[in-house]
């Protein structure tokens, strides 16, 4: 049986992304380059043959589905295993909002402690655990096909350091581009191999902001 071949995309710019509020299993809507960012990422996976797109429930991602999957003709299936991490009280804060407003808990969130459970929220461990799970389960249930997946920038580091075999505890060095186009595959045997990361040539110059 062939590999599972698997695109995974962070959404579209959004509102908050501008102003940098940290948004988790909150919501503002694209901006208007997101939107624009959203139409020309369907038009740069138009030529990937994709079988099936899956999308987080939030509505961020779901607002960038909708614009792909009427550019390919594709139905969206959601899976809220796929949300960003929920931030609890830090959601709807600029992080030097949430420094001032929770000073001891920015302080325990800083030390970069996969295990830090915010108050109302998860761990950066229990987002990677759900998320993983979550791709696993569509990879073993569409074993050999080519999936989208759109999600957001936990959702993809998740991935990145699932493939790498790093660990939670390293520092993120890699990008995390609002509609850009990241892929990997998944063998018959469970193996994950990188393909490509970070693909924006698509988005023709936009600006297009990493995950903060």
């Amino acid at each position: 049986m062939k590999n599972t071949i698997i695109f995974a995309v962070r959404h579209g710019e959004t509102e908050w992304n501008l102003s940098e509020k940290q948004q988790g299993h909150f919501d503002s809507p694209l901006t208007e380059n997101g939107i624009k960012q959203a139409q020309l990422l369907a038009a740069g996976l138009a030529d990937k043959a994709i079988d099936i797109m899956f999308s987080s429930d939030l509505g961020r991602a779901l607002q960038t589905a909708k614009i792909i999957a009427e550019k390919l003709g594709l139905e969206i299936r959601t899976d809220s295993r796929l949300r960003e991490r929920h931030l609890g009280i830090m959601q709807g804060l600029a992080k030097a909002e949430f420094a001032e407003k929770f000073p001891e808990e920015a302080a325990k969130f800083n030390t970069g402690d996969p295990d830090y459970v915010f108050p109302e929220g998860e761990s950066a461990r229990q987002r990677f655990n759900r998320s993983i799970a979550c791709v696993e389960d569509l990879a073993t249930h569409n074993a050999g096909k080519r999936i989208l997946i759109v999600g957001h920038g936990g959702t993809l580091t998740s991935i990145f350091y699932k493939i790498t075999g790093s660990p939670l505890t390293e520092l993120r060095h890699f990008s995390l581009y609002n509609a850009a186009i990241n892929s990997f595959s998944i063998s018959v045997d469970g193996q994950w191999r990188l393909e490509s990361w970070g693909e924006t040539a698509h988005l023709k110059n936009m600006r297009t902001l990493d995950d903060n």
